[in-house]
Parts: C-alpha cells; structure tokens; sequence
C-alpha cells in the first residue's frame, strides 16, 4: 500500500473549481443581465478627471440616430435599439452570437453636473459622454498655513 499526502483544502478547491463550471454554465459570462431581461447591455468604461466625468460606451453597428442619452437629476441614462439585420433565407446558422434589440443604462453621478454643458460625441461605435462637474463639486486643495 502506498502512502498518499492528506490535502484537507484539495478536495474544497475541486469542489469550487466544479462550483464555477457549473455556475458559469448555467449563467453564461454576464450572468445577472440576462436573468433581468433578453435586452443586449453595451460596455461602458466610466471615469473621472478634476473638471469632468467621462463615459464611454462601445455600441457596434449603431448609429447616432439610434442612441438617446438624457440627464435626469443625478442620473445619466443611455438607451437605443440595435436593429438585426435581416437573415438570407438561405443562410443556416450553427451559433448566433450577436445582439440585437433594445439597451438602457443608467448611472448615478457622484457629483453635480452642469447640465447645459454636458455633452456627447459618437465615433467608430463609440460613444462619449462630457460631464462638466459643477463648481462646487470640484476638488479644492486647501493650503495649511504654519503660525
């Protein structure tokens, strides 16, 4: 008989690695979109500088037309339709991956933002949305002075 080393976390670390497989399988990569609705949900990146917040949004095949970007409040909500393209009678698909369909985003904005400012740019299927910040949500260095 031989001796084998006794790994006690081995077999948890097998049991999680079948866990994520099996939730991954279930829920595909975006899984909490999907149970919501069927709608496709575009990427965004969301970043901040001190004068401004800039949002990108990567919508392929769309148009400036299709797009509808709004400034309710504090919140910032980006939706449109992404058409399918009409299929070829002829044409037999094996995997369909693309969306299409309707899309909402929306986001909370961390600071005040100069609404008549904002604005929003589209260029090779992405957009861009200028926040100016207000003037009193801009960060202020504060000097300290030595008596």
């Amino acid at each position: 008989m031989d001796l084998v080393p006794w790994k006690p976390f081995g077999e948890l670390a097998s049991l999680r690695s079948e866990m994520d497989k099996l939730w991954n399988r279930f829920f595909g990569e975006r899984p909490f979109p999907r149970l919501v609705s069927q709608d496709w949900l575009p990427s965004v990146d969301v970043s901040e500088t001190k004068d401004k917040l800039l949002i990108k949004a990567e919508l392929p095949g769309l148009e400036a037309k299709d797009i509808n970007v709004s400034v309710s409040g504090d919140v910032l909500t980006i939706k449109g339709e992404k058409t399918k393209e009409e299929e070829d009678k002829d044409e037999h698909y094996y995997s369909c991956e693309r969306y299409s369909g309707t899309f909402q985003r929306s986001f909370h904005l961390p600071v005040d933002v100069q609404v008549d400012k904002v604005q929003a740019t589209f260029d090779k299927g992405v957009l861009e949305v200028t926040l100016p910040k207000a003037e009193e949500a801009k960060k202020k260095e504060i000097e300290i002075k030595v008596k």
